[in-house]
């Protein structure tokens, strides 16, 4: 099966690359010199734009698939795709769009006959040997057409239909904001056990003895347990975790329907609170404690 991949950054290239294991044909458009060299390295045919990358389709209908940022790219993108669609063709969202633009996006293409899918994607750089977990929204019929792609990208049971337009991206939305609450959580006991000094624990030891039988392992705690096999304390890198917008998308959500996500919440909280360099709320409130209860403050020097 033939397919267009948009978008050949370190996920679009490695879903190239497993797809053309797969035996399907593969070709690329980015914008980038050096994504296209990598790309075209891996034997996937690599172009410059989405004009050329349509030229290239010798069967028909012909998929599309976008693996670009979320919000004002995507959307161009659709619309570049759309001035080149037929009726009939198929475009995939494989990005982490937010769900309410997919279904515009939907709507919009649906008035030249041309099929959407929004394709909720995990797997990050593990996928290409371990393959994706895909969250799919659209109609059934645009899912069937495609869905050999799906069983060559996903592992066993690894795909799926998840409901019409929109549903892809939400459940994926849902699955990075549980993800916020996990990596919160695991943070949080990490960071606990590094200061009780006085055991002088090995956390590459602790953690590996997690992932064999205990009720908190998980694929997460197995990175965590090949990241402290390297390191312990990390002073190489700054306290800057950033979030990508499904984070926020997930919070604003609960706000919308009356669904409590105190945990999610406040994980992404934290992830604004690891980019301040100082807080002024906390050095607020040690003037505060100062005020009322005499207590020590700690003076820059």
């Amino acid at each position: 099966m033939e397919v267009g991949i948009i978008g050949l950054g370190k996920m679009g290239e490695n879903m190239g690359v497993r797809l053309l294991r797969h035996g399907h044909t593969v070709y690329g458009a980015d914008l980038s010199v050096d994504s296209r060299t990598l790309a075209q390295e891996q034997g996937i045919e690599a172009t410059d734009s989405v004009a050329n990358l349509a030229a290239k389709f010798t069967q028909s209908p012909r998929v599309f698939w976008l693996m670009v940022p979320a919000g004002k790219v995507t959307a161009s993108v659709v619309q570049e795709v759309k001035a080149l669609a037929k009726p009939g063709d198929v475009v995939v969202d494989g990005g982490n769009s937010n769900y309410k633009e997919s279904i515009r996006h939907a709507q919009d293409l649906t008035e030249v006959g041309v099929h959407f899918l929004d394709c909720g994607t995990s797997g990050g750089v593990w996928g290409l040997e371990n393959g994706y977990c895909l969250m799919v929204g659209g109609t059934p019929e645009a899912f069937a057409a495609v869905e050999p792609l799906f069983t060559a990208l996903a592992p066993e049971n690894g795909y799926a239909h998840v409901g019409p337009v929109g549903a892809g991206h939400f459940v994926k939305m849902i699955h990075n904001g549980i993800e916020y609450g996990l990596l919160e959580a695991y943070a949080e006991g990490f960071e606990m056990l590094h200061a009780a000094k006085e055991f002088d624990l090995d956390l590459h030891q602790v953690t590996a003895l997690w992932n064999r039988g205990s009720v908190v392992r998980s694929w997460i705690l197995e990175l965590a347990e090949r990241m402290y096999e390297h390191d312990q304390d990390f002073l190489d890198l700054e306290d800057d975790v950033a979030d990508n917008g499904t984070g926020r998308w997930t919070v604003q959500e609960s706000l919308d329907r009356a669904v409590p996500l105190p945990v999610i919440s406040l994980a992404l909280q934290m992830r604004f609170r690891s980019r301040q360099d100082q807080s002024y709320a906390l050095r607020a409130i040690a003037a505060l404690r100062n005020q009322f209860g005499g207590h020590a403050v700690v003076s820059k020097k």
